[in-house]
């Protein structure tokens, strides 16, 4: 039998066929994204080169290829031409702006991002994050010759007007100098945690030495110009407020992560901190990129 052309079987297939074809689509538009994400994935020539200091960082995702958790490196050596900078500034009649983009010169800057959420799709605000983060940097260089809260106060209100209710961003920023001073200002991230090759243990840093803010994008910032063009029911928050440690020695290890691996268990265990301070005992001595690649091996096990 047909009917209008079609016969009776490839009506009964036509809806499988229908799906495979969506499904095959749907599968080609998230291979699709997970390339085009994974350009901002930081590369091996992008961890920043600081005298006395050795980095690494890794990036564990719960599905694909990409997913919320993020780093952004900023060497300002190797992103800008800071001798060129200085020297407009200079021209420019801005001592302060040449002095701070001298100051840039020895110090290097972090970015840690963790989108709520485990979808590989969540690597859409990090990505947004990340290009964000940068473009502004830019800007905070050009003006001011360094990266100031105010960048922070700008990127919040921005997630806040853009992004989901159900959707915010934990993340910490910190500039870490040769002289092993750690400045950073955090958005309701895990605190910083360091390992003591004094005392072979992770050190309590103390609540009045980690002060943290709102997540970004949940609540619009209170100090920025345009405060009274943002509606919000409940509020606004405070300013960033900038931490300072000055408690690296030699041969210390300081560790940011996301509460991926703060809250990774077994069925009996918790890995921190416990067991990751055994970890990092045993890999004290090793390169950063050893101990890092160490501590992934331990968590997957």
């Amino acid at each position: 039998m047909t009917v209008n052309g079609w016969e009776e079987k490839d009506i009964d297939t036509l809806p499988r066929a229908l799906a495979r074809d969506s499904m095959e689509q749907l599968a080609r538009e998230l291979e699709n994204f997970q390339e085009i994400a994974s350009y901002i994935k930081p590369q091996p020539g992008d961890v920043p080169t600081l005298d006395g200091f050795d980095i690494h960082g890794e990036i564990l995702p719960l599905n694909g290829l990409v997913g919320g958790d993020h780093i952004i490196y900023l060497d300002f050596k190797k992103r800008y031409d800071l001798e060129a900078r200085i020297a407009h500034a200079q021209a420019q009649g801005l001592p302060e702006v040449a002095a701070n983009l001298a100051r840039c010169q020895r110090m290097v800057g972090i970015v840690l991002v963790d989108v709520s959420g485990h979808q590989v799709t969540d690597g859409l605000l990090a990505a947004m994050l990340h290009q964000s983060f940068l473009l502004g940097s830019l800007y905070e260089l050009d003006v001011f010759g360094h990266v100031t809260n105010h960048l922070f106060e700008n990127l919040n209100t921005r997630f806040y007007k853009s992004s989901s209710i159900h959707k915010f961003i934990t993340m910490i920023y910190g500039e870490i100098t040769e002289d092993a001073r750690f400045r950073f200002i955090s958005a309701a991230h895990p605190p910083p945690i360091v390992f003591s090759r004094l005392h072979d243990r992770f050190m309590e840093s103390g609540k009045e030495a980690y002060v943290t803010c709102p997540p970004l994008g949940t609540l619009p910032s209170h100090n920025v110009i345009d405060r009274n063009t943002t509606q919000s029911v409940l509020g606004f928050k405070e300013a960033y407020e900038l931490n300072e440690w000055e408690i690296m020695g030699a041969g210390d290890i300081l560790l940011l992560y996301t509460d991926g691996l703060s809250e990774h268990a077994d069925e009996e265990n918790r890995y921190f901190p416990g067991r990751l301070e055994a970890k990092v005992l045993e890999l004290k001595d090793r390169r950063a990129r050893d101990i890092a690649e160490g501590i992934k091996e331990d968590i997957l096990s």
